[in-house]
């Protein structure tokens, strides 16, 4: 049984055991131990020797060790000492000296027997390799030995005082580490200090840069041979004259202001002309450093350089403007054909009109070839503006996924019955600020793109025009390297038509976006579907991708930026099916006589009554005199004196409520206006586009 559970801890301890107070935790480990069958006996029945040798111990702030008895060495230690036990602590109170230090024993054991013959000894700074608190480790120690004696001379046991030096024989030693490196870096030091100067002065003397010490006042101080070679001067000419008194007079200003900045701070690259010797000027770049009192400055004859720069501009520009008219000539040729077969199919019709005798029937027919060719021309030239990315969008919020749905049951129609299509949107919402039926036209010429080269294929191959189309929209990460440009990070949306068809050739994937190229066959394709998907991407902010090899078919994808964090929009807003006008008033701006009389023709039809200014100053001076009486202003941008827009801006700040629509044949400038908020018509319009914009503007005022 331990002494705890008679006596408690060592600040209530009874008579008998008094001797133990201020033993603090060492106390504690004396009475929890159980002293019953140990050769000491109980603590109570100690001798009083022991009790006092004891006392002494347990109550000094220096780290001791009391071994009681002259063969066992029972092992007895204060509080100060724990810490040098490290894992041995418990069981270690009481236990004999060899049995709690077995690895120090035999190192320990000569010095214990000098010490019990009377020899007692003091070690300072004495090695050992111990298991203390830190594992095992070399360590260092200052012991002193001594034996105590009973009252009869005899040896009862042994005191020892230690202390761990480790930490500062350590430190002396890094102390003395530190001196030996620091004498061999002072040693290296001053042979890098000679190599450097000896590698300085070759610099100096050998670079073909000019540099130059310049003083406080802007003059120079020395200068290396380099001036010789480069400007033709000698040191002696140089040394004294301020650093501006050679500059070219147009760059003495920018000199002047350069030496004062390079006075308090680095100067980055700056460019001059000094005067050559032989009167001539060569063009320096510079770039200097501040020192205590001076500048250091080095700089590199750029002469040569510049005009190699300016000749291969020249020659850059040159080849450009030969490409140039190489693509307007293919761009116009191409155009002239198209329109030829328009115009040839609208002259052929009109003059089939004007024969006597013409049933209803062929006269319908010929009028709705004209309206058709008519909308095939406005076609051909928004594809041109688009590929030009001169088109003027007119972009809202789309969910995509939802956009290419809704056009699902068209798509199905155009890839007939023999091509399976399919769709995937995901399940991920990916909205877009596009305009929407840019979008739709080219996702549709995506698909006849695919749709061809399916049926053309299969077709190869015996299987009669049938195939797998696919569809899908998905958000991506960035834009991947395209034609040279490195790839784009961001939130993207991604509109892929994937087909199996026969694919790309590969030297044909770099031309697949010009203007006219196709691999189609005579009468199957203008080459401007891709034209149009290509601006159209790139005018909102995207671009489109080609993945195709020979033989297993394409996939071609469109980036669009993605609008994040929005919620999805609601159902598209339509105009009702009244748009015909009211007899409500309309000014119409038109400068041209022609345009002005079908403009004026056509608004009568639709139910408005017109009054037409021919500048944007007479339309203000009519509104200005009647401000009530016009209900709309219809107006043309470009026209001489103040455009359209102007006129738009004028009548938003002073007539706020007066509705206005802009139109225009030059898309360009609706599309670079288009910021202002402004209702826009494109030219040519029919009398449903026109009718349904003035009830748009209408209704919303």
């Amino acid at each position: 049984m331990s002494l705890y559970d008679s006596h408690g801890s060592d600040g209530d301890l009874p008579p008998g055991l008094a001797f133990l107070s201020g033993g603090g935790a060492a106390t504690r480990l004396i009475l929890a131990r159980d002293w019953t069958d140990h050769p000491l006996g109980p603590p109570q029945g100690w001798s009083p020797a022991f009790k006092t040798a004891l006392s002494l111990l347990l109550n000094s702030p220096e780290s001791m060790i009391l071994c009681w008895g002259r063969d066992e060495l029972f092992f007895f230690f204060n509080e100060t000492y724990f810490p040098l036990l490290g894992p041995r602590l418990d069981g270690a109170m009481g236990s004999t000296l060899a049995r709690v230090w077995p690895d120090a024993w035999d190192q320990a054991r000569p010095i214990v027997e000098a010490a019990f013959a009377g020899r007692s000894q003091r070690f300072v700074d004495l090695p050992w390799k111990l298991d203390t608190d830190r594992g095992a480790a070399e360590t260092w120690w200052s012991f002193s030995y001594s034996r105590v004696l009973g009252e009869d001379g005899a040896i009862v046991g042994l005191f020892i005082f230690t202390k761990e030096t480790t930490a500062r024989v350590l430190a002396d030693r890094a102390v003395e580490d530190g001196q030996r490196q620091l004498e061999s870096l002072n040693r290296d030091l001053e042979r890098l200090v000679a190599q450097r100067t000896a590698e300085r002065d070759r610099m100096w003397n050998l670079s073909p840069d000019l540099m130059a010490v310049v003083g406080a006042d802007g003059r120079y101080l020395t200068v290396n041979p380099a001036w010789t070679q480069v400007l033709g001067y000698d040191q002696a000419e140089l040394v004294g004259l301020s650093g501006d008194t050679l500059a070219h007079p147009d760059d003495v200003a920018a000199t002047e202001a350069a030496i004062v900045t390079a006075k308090d701070m680095i100067l980055p690259q700056f460019e001059m002309r000094i005067r050559h010797k032989d009167g001539s000027y060569r063009w320096i770049q510079w770039v200097a450093a501040p020192g205590d009192t001076e500048i250091f400055a080095v700089g590199r004859d750029m002469t040569d350089a510049k005009i190699a720069a300016e000749q291969l501009r020249l020659a850059s520009e040159q080849l450009s403007q030969a490409q140039k008219m190489e693509a307007i000539g293919q761009l116009t040729g191409g155009v002239a054909h198209d329109f030829n077969n328009l115009l040839t199919i609208i002259r052929g019709s009109v003059e089939l009109l004007r024969r006597p005798n013409l049933s209803p029937a062929k006269r319908d027919h010929y009028v709705d070839a004209i309206s058709d060719t008519a909308d095939r021309a406005a076609k051909l030239t928004g594809q041109l503006l688009a590929f030009a990315r001169r088109q003027a969008l007119t972009p809202e919020l789309i969910d995509v996924g939802v956009a290419v749905a809704g056009i699902l049951d068209m798509v199905r129609t155009l890839v007939g019955g023999r091509i399976a299509l399919s769709f995937d949107a995901g399940g991920t919402p990916c909205l877009a600020e596009v305009d929407r039926s840019q979008f739709e036209t080219a996702l549709v010429n995506l698909v006849v793109n695919a749709r061809d080269a399916i049926v053309g294929s299969s077709s190869r191959r015996g299987e009669g025009g049938s195939g797998h189309l696919r569809i899908t929209v998905a958000p991506a990460p960035g834009i991947p390297s395209l034609r040279g440009h490195h790839d784009i990070a961001g939130d993207f949306v991604i509109v892929s038509v994937t087909d199996d068809g026969d694919g790309i050739a590969a030297e044909n994937q770099m031309r697949i976006f010009e203007p006219f190229f196709t691999t189609k066959g005579v009468g199957r394709g203008t080459g401007l579907g891709l034209s149009q998907v290509i601006g159209f991407a790139k005018q909102s902010g995207g671009d489109v991708s080609v993945d195709s090899r020979l033989g297993e078919g394409a996939t071609f994808s469109i980036y669009l930026p993605r609008v994040v964090g929005t919620a999805a929009p609601g159902p598209r807003d339509t105009v009702d099916d009244g748009i015909d006008g009211r007899g409500e008033c309309v000014l119409l701006v038109e400068d041209n006589q022609e345009v002005s009389r079908f403009a004026t023709e056509a608004l009568s039809e639709i139910g408005y009554q017109s009054v037409l200014a021919t500048n944007a100053t007479a339309a203000l001076a009519m509104i200005e005199e009647a401000p009530s009486r016009f209900d709309v202003v219809f107006s043309d941008v470009v026209m001489p004196g103040m455009n359209g827009v102007e006129l738009a801006m004028t009548l938003r700040r002073n007539h706020p409520t007066l509705p206005v629509v802009l139109c225009s044949g030059y898309s360009h400038v609706l599309a670079e206006n288009a910021q202002h908020g402004f209702d826009l018509l494109h030219k040519p319009y029919s009398l449903d586009q026109l009718s349904r914009a003035l009830r748009r503007v209408l209704d919303r005022g």
